[in-house]
């Protein structure tokens, strides 16, 4: 008797409609790609199912050009090499018109463009290619062509755009005058618009009310308007959080605008003057707007002024999930409890700015917070540096995910009391699970269910020696946190990092540190380096964000006694090679005088002992042969060089990297053998 063959039933004979469901609803890029090549009939439901797709590689390879992805419905186009570089020109390699017609042919469905737009030309033939474009993101860096007020997106409206009713110009550098008179000449096309993002950092001071009345006279159905509005420049803030003069509109103004959106979910109101007791305000907001989700608010007094217990103001707000208060003058650790108490959904909170908040109060907010809150950033705040952020979010450390905090290196010495009686304030939960808060004295404890809060915990001040710092609490880890954000001043170390409370973050896999100062203040840095062989404590990070833009200093004329930027890079990026990156953003210091961002021979030598890059993006210029540093890197793949900084030099100087010399570094790129 013949031996009975078994059959193997594999995901493979599932029915082509459920495999594709199962390959759609697979969102990371790599997974999908791997996907596409497990067999043929995978890889022609991969491509069908794909979306979204932004483009990559040099406009003269017209012959590499994919058109397999018929179904994608949103393309990047800002990324093409030589990026910052027309896409369609008359004295590219190839005809503009032909380029346009191969990306129509390629991507035939396209309802959701991003484009960068450095002369009309693009404008002009691309978008009006596909008449079913809903959503249009411009970007461009470089400085705006010589043209009159609103000409160059006239050309945009001019052409056939029928159905688009998204417009994005958040990355997009013009002047403000241009889009009035773009809108109102054009009224069909701005009555279609139901959002525009006009939050522009190339608009530093906003636009002024007369333009952006005439913007909303012109687009009646706006639902989502993003704009930075000039109401008076004037804005400096006292040592408590005031400015000097207040806003120039009341509360019963605000009630009024609120009373007329019902249907509203996202609001943000930042102001450069006081804006004085707004409780009431927020308190009709929440009846007004029972829809509203997300709430910012900057420069806002009299946000939550509890009293005996009783909530009010933005603590009324039941429904927000995510609140981001800014320079807030008059916010104290009773407000900020009460947020707590009243705001009882947050996942997402943001403090910046406000001065009289204290740990406790922060911890307060926490504890009442630990089931929902994921996403915390406190900045700006006196009373809470490095080490007391970390202390007061003790109570949701175990299941945080993205936090932000200042570098500002207090003393863990100072948390002698922290873990005692000495509070000031005395919550209870009652038996309906409701808390409530009053002032006490210094002998009043903390009671509640289950743990108290964890503020009865016996002190455990045990100091262990790591990098010369006394590490303080040695307690749970950041099992939970994937994304930390650091802002740290110009010559500080980031050696205390572990110390303050972060040495044990098992799963941190992305961060992102910002230094900010004039390192012409400094005649060199207080240590050797930087300390990035500190992030050696976290296993799984593998992709950083090191953001130097904002440090100034001298590019090439520093005098006697002082560093110039080449070498401040090399104490930022000293021992980046111990880490296994796989994704890194540099931004390079720059030198404001000369308009110049550009990467070092120091910096380029650091850089290519990061041998598990895969990404590699550097915004600012470099040298063609410091790039070629960075082909000794086994696994890079993809490589840019971004000025997206207001604004870019408009053409570059004769030893930095151009056309011409990107695509020979990207050729010699991708002749390189790499295993996957």
């Amino acid at each position: 008797m013949a031996a009975q063959l078994t059959c193997i039933t594999t995901i493979s004979d599932l029915p082509d409609v459920i495999l594709s469901n199962i390959i759609a609803a697979v969102s990371d890029v790599r997974s999908r790609n791997s996907t596409s090549l497990v067999c043929r009939k995978w890889l022609v439901l991969e491509r069908s199912t794909r979306s979204s797709l932004t483009l990559r590689g040099n406009v003269r390879d017209l012959f590499m050009l994919p058109t397999c992805f018929r179904s994608v419905t949103h393309l990047d186009l800002s990324l093409i090499s030589p990026w910052g570089h027309p896409l369609l020109s008359p004295t590219a390699v190839a005809d503009p018109f032909l380029i346009a017609q191969l990306l129509h042919h390629a991507f035939p469905s396209i309802t959701s463009l991003v484009l960068y737009t450095r002369n009309p030309c693009t404008l002009r033939i691309l978008p009006p290619l596909w008449p079913n474009l809903k959503e249009i993101k411009l970007v461009r860096w470089h400085q705006r062509p010589q043209l009159s007020a609103g000409e160059e997106l006239n050309m945009l409206f001019t052409e056939n755009c029928p159905k688009l009713h998204s417009l994005d110009l958040s990355n997009f550098y013009c002047w403000t005058d241009d889009i009035p008179v773009a809108l109102e000449s054009h009224p069909a096309v701005a009555a279609n618009l139901t959002s525009l993002n006009l939050l522009n950092s190339s608009f530093p001071e906003g636009f002024k009310s007369d333009e952006i009345s005439s913007i909303t006279r012109a687009c009646p159905n706006m639902k989502e308007f993003r704009v930075a509005c000039l109401f008076d420049p004037r804005g400096d803030r006292n040592d408590e959080g005031f400015t000097q003069e207040d806003a120039k509109f009341s509360v019963s103004t605000l009630i009024e605008v609120f009373s007329g959106l019902p249907i509203l979910e996202e609001l943000v109101l930042d102001v450069c003057n006081n804006v004085r007791d707004t409780g009431p305000a927020l308190e009709i907001l929440n009846k007004k707007c029972p829809k509203l989700r997300s709430l910012k608010l900057g420069q806002f007094h009299g946000v939550s002024m509890p009293i005996e217990s009783k909530l009010d103001g933005v603590a009324l707000c039941e429904g927000l999930q995510s609140l981001s208060i800014r320079n807030v003058g008059d916010l104290n650790d009773m407000g900020l409890i009460a947020i707590g108490r009243g705001c009882s959904r947050l996942t997402k909170f943001e403090i910046q700015g406000c001065k009289k908040i204290t740990m406790r109060g922060m911890r307060t907010l926490a504890s009442l917070l630990k089931n929902t809150l994921v996403d915390v950033k406190i900045s700006c705040c006196k009373n809470l540096g490095a080490s007391y952020s970390l202390k007061a979010l003790e109570p949701i450390q175990e299941r945080i995910q993205r936090l932000h905090i200042d570098c500002v290196w207090d003393s863990v010495e100072e948390f002698e009391d922290l873990d005692g009686y000495g509070y000031g304030f005395d919550l209870n939960v009652n038996d309906g699970g409701e808390a409530s808060s009053n002032s006490a004295g210094s002998g009043d404890t903390f009671e509640c269910e289950e743990d108290a809060f964890m503020f009865k915990q016996q002190k455990r001040c045990k100091y262990e020696e790591v990098n010369g710092h006394a590490s303080g609490y040695s307690g749970r880890s950041w099992d939970q946190l994937q994304s930390l954000s650091l802002w740290i001043e110009v010559g500080e170390l980031l050696t205390p990092l572990t110390a303050a409370g972060l040495e044990d973050c098992p799963n941190l896999e992305e961060i992102n540190i910002k230094v900010e100062g004039d390192c012409r203040l400094w005649s060199k840095p207080s240590g050797r380096e930087f300390g990035l062989s500190t992030l050696l404590y976290y296993p799984m990070l593998s992709k950083m964000h090191l953001d130097c833009g904002d440090t100034i200093g001298y590019a090439h004329t520093a005098p006697s006694g002082q560093m110039d930027l080449s070498l401040w890079e090399r104490f930022y990026l000293f021992g980046i090679g111990n880490l296994s990156l796989t994704e890194l953003d540099y931004w390079p210091p720059q030198d404001r005088d000369v308009n110049q961002r550009c990467l070092s021979l120091p910096a380029a030598g650091l850089l290519q002992e990061c041998v598990t890059l895969r990404k590699l993006f550097i915004h600012g210029t470099a040298h063609e042969h410091f790039m070629m540093f960075f082909l000794r890197i086994p696994n890079l793949r993809d490589v840019q060089l971004r000025e997206d900084y207001y604004p870019a030099p408009e053409n570059d100087m004769s030893t930095e990297m151009r056309a011409d010399s990107l695509s020979r570094f990207e050729a010699a790129l991708n002749r390189r053998l790499i295993s996957d």
